[in-house]
C-alpha cells in the first residue's frame, strides 16, 4: 500500500510538470501558427490531455469492464466541468469568447445529453450508438477548424517567444509527462481502491476519472494562472466532447458495452453540469470567481454522495 501511495504522489508531480511544459508550448505554437488559443485548446491540447481517458476506456472495454470505461468518461467530464473550471475560475476569472458560447459549449451539452439518452434508454452502448458518436466527433472537428478563421483571442498574448522547434518539443514533452504521470497515478490509485473493495463503477467515477483528468486540471489551472483563458476553457470543452464522442465512440465500435453500475443521477449530473457551465458563460461571457466556487461546491457534494453510497453498499 505504501508503494502505491508513492506512485500516486510521483504521478501527480509528473503531471504538474508536464502541464507547465504543455501550456508554454501550446500558447507559443498558437501564436506562431496565427491560430486562436481557443482552437489550440479545443484540438491539440484537448487530444493530448484526453489520451489517458482513451487508453483507460479502450483497455477497460476490451477487458470486459464497461462500467469502468463509461464511468471513467462520465466521471472525467463531471470532474472537468465542475472542479477544473471551478478551480481555474477561482484562480483567475475566465474570459469566454462569443464563438465558444455559440458553438463549443452547446456541442458539449448536446454530447452529454446524447450519451445519457443512449445509455439510459436500454442500458447499453451499441455499435450503432458508437458510430453515431464518432460521426458527431468528425463534425465537431470540422466545425472547429472551419470556424477558426476570424476568431481573435480577446487580447490574450503568449507568455514566451519560443522558436517553432522549441514550441513543438515542449508540446510533445509536456504531453508525454501528462500521459505517463496519469498512468502511474491511475495504476497506484486503482490498486489502493481495489484493496479497499470499491466497485468498478465507483472506481471509474472517482479515482480513475480524477486520475485521467489530472492533465486537464493541471493544464487549465496553469493556463488560467498565466492569463490564457482560451487554452484553459478550450482544453476542458475539447476534452469533454472528445471523451464522449471520440473515446466512447471508438471503444463502443470495437466492443459494444452493457452499462450497469452508472446511475441516472450520474448521467443527470453529467448533462446538468454542462448546461450550468453554458448558462454561467452565457450571462457575461465570463466565469467569475463566485461561479467557480459554486461549480466546485457541487462537485464536492457529488463526491461526498458517491463515497457515502459506496460505504453504505459495502
Amino acid at each position: 500500500m505504501f508503494l502505491q501511495f508513492l506512485l500516486i504522489i510521483g504521478g501527480v508531480v509528473l503531471v504538474l510538470w508536464g502541464a507547465d511544459r504543455l501550456t508554454d508550448g501550446a500558447v507559443a505554437l498558437a501564436e506562431r501558427m496565427k491560430m486562436p488559443q481557443i482552437v489550440i485548446g479545443l484540438t491539440i491540447v484537448a487530444i493530448g490531455t484526453s489520451a489517458p481517458e482513451l487508453c483507460v476506456s479502450l483497455v477497460s472495454a476490451l477487458k470486459g469492464t464497461p462500467d469502468l470505461a463509461v464511468g471513467n468518461v462520465v466521471g472525467s467530464n463531471i470532474f472537468n466541468t465542475l472542479l477544473i473550471v471551478g478551480v481555474a475560475a477561482m484562480v483567475a476569472p475566465m474570459t469566454i469568447l462569443p464563438s465558444t458560447v455559440r458553438r463549443d459549449l452547446p456541442v458539449a451539452v448536446v454530447a452529454s445529453f446524447t450519451l445519457a439518452v443512449m445509455v439510459l434508454a436500454d442500458g447499453d452502448l451499441s455499435r450503432l450508438d458508437a458510430i453515431l458518436l464518432l460521426v458527431g466527433f468528425l463534425l465537431f472537428m470540422w466545425g472547429t477548424l472551419h470556424g477558426a478563421k476570424g476568431i481573435t483571442d480577446n487580447g490574450e498574448t503568449m507568455t514566451k517567444d519560443y522558436s517553432l522547434l522549441k514550441s513543438v518539443l515542449l508540446l510533445l514533452v509536456g504531453l508525454a509527462g501528462l500521459v505517463v504521470g496519469s498512468n502511474i497515478f491511475v495504476n497506484g490509485a486503482t490498486a489502493v481502491a481495489q484493496q479497499l473493495g470499491v466497485s468498478e463503477a465507483v472506481i471509474g467515477l472517482t479515482i480513475v476519472a480524477g486520475g485521467t483528468s489530472l492533465p486537464e486540471l493541471a493544464t487549465s489551472v496553469v493556463a488560467a494562472r498565466k492569463g490564457n483563458s482560451g487554452i484553459a476553457i478550450g482544453n476542458v470543452l475539447g476534452s469533454n466532447v472528445m471523451n464522449v464522442l471520440l473515446i466512447l465512440g471508438a471503444a463502443g465500435v470495437i466492443c459494444p458495452m452493457q452499462v450497469l453500475g452508472i446511475t441516472a443521477i450520474d448521467f443527470a449530473l453529467l448533462a446538468g453540469s454542462a448546461l450550468l457551465l453554458w448558462l454561467f458563460c452565457y450571462t457575461k461571457l465570463t466565469v467569475a470567481r463566485w461561479e467557480g466556487a459554486v461549480l466546485t461546491a457541487i462537485f464536492m457534494a457529488y463526491m461526498a454522495w458517491l463515497v457515502a453510497a459506496a460505504i453504505q453498499a459495502s
